[in-house]
């Protein structure tokens, strides 16, 4: 974590560290605040008789010093250091000092008292918005227990190698991506996932680091170093996204820069330009203490730190709200995307279908039986890692099938396979390979099937076929009606599957545009041009591998179960850890809220400072309503920019 920079702000304020806290407020604004308010005990109730009227005014300067002091000092280091020293505090500075000039003393200290609780409380706001996202370095695991020579050894996480077999106990984190070994176990995945249910997972199956085993000991076998694994990972996606800025925050940096001499110059021709006006107008009476009074309400108001801190602030805590549901936005600017989106397109496998593949049907010749078919299938297909052979493989097993012994087995690219089981030679494949060997018996008319199929003949007689399916996501039908209710106008699919296949899964989740039988680049080229029209603003949906151009193409790249693949945090802007498609419309939401709320708190900023300045310079608001402009205001946008972690916090 000490690489974290999080940056909120164009300012330092390393003018109160190390001071002692009560309720989250530095204690010398507290003390401070206590003279304060004597010094205006004694202005009211003794005015200006004798002694009181010296006491009071040490009650001031006490008073000012314990929160002036840093203040001024910061002004100062930015001057002899050659900074950018036309800042807040040079702002706070000049008002203050000119309060104190022309006598206008419970003001002067006011300021700055009520400006170092404001800075207290927000970063108190700022704090509490890194620990959120900080708290995302707990997933990883300090240390790691591995075996050698038989027996258990400790070391640093950070030394773990690829190969190493690794032992974790119940309660403790995986300090690195790996394969379970020898047994089957449950697994806490929120800290990865965003979800509370536990995972489980069997002997072979991958695991990442961050998991934690819940049901009994484990052993793992790593696949990679922990600093290439996923909690790592998503640590450094975290890091970039604190520097990717949005629109907003490129802007207010910008404006920034700017405007703080622009406002020091303003309040000297508010000055000047009355005294001009005098020397020419006969019946016009200057009063320069007047006039300075106005000039420092000016200062006071126009200090911009109410917009400095809480845009960044809505923005990180947008990041914040997402990452504790599971999604993983690369910067504030795809927050601002997200907010925009009209049309979505989704890749099918392994985004809106699980992308594992079950047997669906079972249609035999009649020269052998059903059972005896699935054997001999299973038999061939036991070796291979093709997802539909695996799914009559697993139909098998979970059906108590006997599988059949194959020998001499074959694989025949394009086609399928061969081998020979009880002495009879079997063919395993697509219905070019039955027509390329000559196969008897197909049915007149050909072979029509609604899925992948595996087509077996025996002896070179047609023998049956087995048709797969691959399963559409429970959670599929939910994610294109959420769209829907935000005004998604267009949803599509793009897939390589045929296109009747591509239709029915469209047909079962509510999604009227879908589109199959296309290469990898036939999706780039209709992404390509959904983007051409500029009234779209198109976010593609995608396993992250196949799909790295598109994603990398579309306004918001969004890579689904992301965790575990380099190519989805690569090429994607979001990257959603589980397998959720419903997330996307969560994304959806957080992201037009940070944008809701940094608009509202834009608004409202400008509004109130605006008000205040007229106000100011027609000699009707006081420095009172300049420090609640500033103070308040600030403290008021803090606050609503913390709401968008508290209306996304995971329940």
């Amino acid at each position: 974590m000490h690489r974290l920079n999080y940056t909120f702000a164009i300012r330092e304020r390393k003018y109160y560290k190390n001071c002692y806290m009560l309720y989250g407020i530095n204690v010398k604004s507290v003390v401070s605040l206590v003279l304060l308010v004597a010094g205006m005990v004694a202005d009211y109730f003794f005015g200006d008789d004798g002694f009181w009227n010296y006491a009071r005014i040490v009650f001031y300067v006490l008073a000012y010093l314990p929160v002036g002091i840093p203040v001024l000092k910061e002004a100062w280091e930015n001057i002899v250091e050659k900074k950018d020293w036309c800042n807040e505090f040079m702002l706070m500075t000049i008002a203050s000092i000119g309060a104190f000039a022309i006598g206008e003393f419970p003001e002067a200290v006011a300021v700055m008292v009520f400006y170092s609780i404001g800075e207290s409380l927000q970063d108190r706001a700022v704090d509490n918005a890194r620990r959120t996202i900080s708290s995302m370095a707990d997933m990883r695991a300090e240390t790691a227990v591995v075996v050698r020579g038989g027996e258990h050894v400790s070391i640093k996480a950070e030394d773990i190698d690829a190969g190493d077999v690794v032992f974790v106990k119940v309660g403790e984190r995986i300090p690195a991506d790996g394969m379970l070994m020898d047994t089957s176990a449950s697994f806490n995945a929120s800290a990865l996932t965003g979800e509370s249910v536990p995972q489980d997972k069997c002997a072979g199956d991958e695991v990442f680091s961050g998991m934690i085993p819940v049901s009994s000991p484990v052993c793992i076998k790593a696949l990679r170093k922990a600093d290439d694994s996923a909690a790592a990972r998503i640590m450094r996606m975290v890091e970039d996204a604190s520097e990717r800025k949005s629109s907003a925050e490129l802007f207010i940096r910008k404006f920034a820069h700017y405007y703080t001499p622009s406002v020091v110059v303003a309040a000297l021709l508010l000055i000047v330009c009355p005294f001009v006006y005098s020397l020419f107008a006969d019946d016009y009476v200057y009063y320069a203490g007047q006039w300075v009074y106005r000039a420092m309400i000016f200062l006071v108001v126009s200090c911009p730190c109410a917009l400095v801190i809480s845009i960044p602030l809505s923005y990180f805590s947008g990041i914040g709200a997402a990452s504790h549901n599971g999604i993983l936005f690369k910067g504030g600017n795809f927050l601002d995307a997200a907010a925009k989106l009209n049309t979505v397109v989704f890749d099918k496998t392994g985004t809106l279908t699980t992308g594992r593949f079950t047997v669906d049907s079972i249609d035999v010749s009649g020269t052998v039986g059903e059972d005896a078919l699935v054997g001999i299938v299973a038999g061939l297909e036991s070796s291979s890692m093709h997802p539909i052979a695996k799914a009559v493989v697993e139909y098998a097993e979970k059906s108590g099938v006997k599988v059949s012994y194959a020998e001499n087995v074959e694989e025949m690219a394009g086609y399928g396979v061969k081998g020979t089981v009880d002495g009879r030679v079997v063919m395993v494949g697509n219905e070019k390979m039955m027509r390329e060997y000559g196969v008897e018996g197909i049915p007149e008319g050909g072979i029509k099937t609604n899925g992948p199929t595996l087509f077996c003949a025996v002896d070179g007689v047609y023998a049956g076929r087995i048709v797969v399916k691959d399963v559409v996501k429970d959670d599929a039908v939910n994610a294109v009606s959420e769209l829907k209710r935000l005004g998604i106008r267009k949803i599509e699919i793009l897939s390589g599957d045929r296109q009747d296949i591509t239709e029915e899964i469209a047909g079962k989740i509510g999604i009227d545009e879908a589109y199959g039988n296309l290469l990898p680049g036939d999706k780039l080229a209709h992404v390509e041009k959904l983007i051409g029209d500029r009234r779209n603003c198109v976010a593609f949906v995608g396993d992250g591998i196949n799909d790295a151009p598109v994603l990398a193409l579309s306004d918001v790249g969004v890579a689904m179960g992301g965790i575990g693949s380099d190519m989805a945090i690569e090429a994607a802007d979001v990257v959603i850890r589980d397998d959720k498609p419903s997330k996307l419309a969560v994304a959806i939401k957080i992201g037009r809220g940070t944008r809701r709320v940094v608009m509202e708190n834009i608004i409202f900023a400008v509004g109130a400072k605006l008000a205040v300045i007229v106000l100011g310079a027609l000699g009707v608001a006081t420095m009172w309503e300049a420090i609640f402009a500033d103070v308040g205001v600030g403290l008021i946008a803090i606050m609503n920019a913390a709401r968008i972690q508290i209306a996304w916090r995971k329940k």
